[in-house]
This record gives structure tokens, C-alpha cells and sequence, in this order.
């Protein structure tokens, strides 16, 4: 049996395949998206919780990285409307970050918040 390009069956058959495709490939961009907003954020964090435990909270370089990580937040909000909240490990749907949650004060007051209740 001989198939034609020319036949219905099989412009029929191609045209699925190719939808089928574009749907899987439209699919797959927005898991690869958010898995490259929640490892900037995971790297950010880590590099800057490293920065304040090696020069402290008030150092440059802790100043670089909480830059960084204020930029991956928004670079994630531009791309998803979401961001990836490493403290409290969930994706978060509104843009309610403090660019300051990560100041020396801050994880002051936390420590003895949870020294507090202990």
C-alpha cells in the first residue's frame, strides 16, 4: 500500500503529531522556568546566609548577596508571578518580599524569638 503526502489520513496524522509536540514542548516551559527561579533563589540565599557566617551581617559581601537575592525574587516574579521563599520552603504567589527579611536585625530578633519559646 502507498501513502501519499496528498492524502487526508496522512496530513491528518501529521498535523496531530506536530500539535501534540508543540503542546508537549508549551508544557515543559514553565516547569523549566520554575526550576530555574527556585535554584536562583536557593543560590542566592545559600551564598548569602555564607557571606554573613564567614563576614558578618553588616560585611560588603553579605550587602552583594542580599542584592542578589532581591534580584532573583524579581527576576522570578517578571517570568511566573511567583517566587520561591527558601525560608519557608513553598512558592509564594504574592510579590510580599522585604528585600530587607534577611538583614542582620532581623535574624537577630528571630533568634530571640525562638529562644523565647524554648
Amino acid at each position: 500500500m502507498k501513502v501519499s503526502l496528498k492524502s487526508w489520513s496522512c496530513r491528518a496524522a501529521i498535523y496531530v503529531s506536530a500539535l501534540g509536540a508543540a503542546l508537549l514542548i508549551a508544557g515543559a516551559a514553565p516547569v523549566r522556568a520554575d526550576e530555574d527561579c527556585q535554584k536562583r533563589i536557593i543560590r542566592a540565599d545559600h551564598k548569602l546566609h555564607e557571606a554573613a557566617e564567614h563576614h558578618g551581617w553588616d560585611s560588603p559581601q553579605v550587602a552583594k548577596y542580599r542584592h542578589e537575592l532581591a534580584e532573583a525574587r524579581a527576576w522570578c516574579w517578571d517570568h511566573s508571578h511567583r517566587w520561591w521563599d527558601e525560608d519557608g520552603h513553598r512558592w509564594r504567589t504574592d510579590r510580599d518580599w522585604d528585600d530587607h527579611d534577611h538583614d542582620r536585625h532581623d535574624h537577630d530578633h528571630e533568634h530571640d524569638r525562638d529562644h523565647d519559646h524554648q
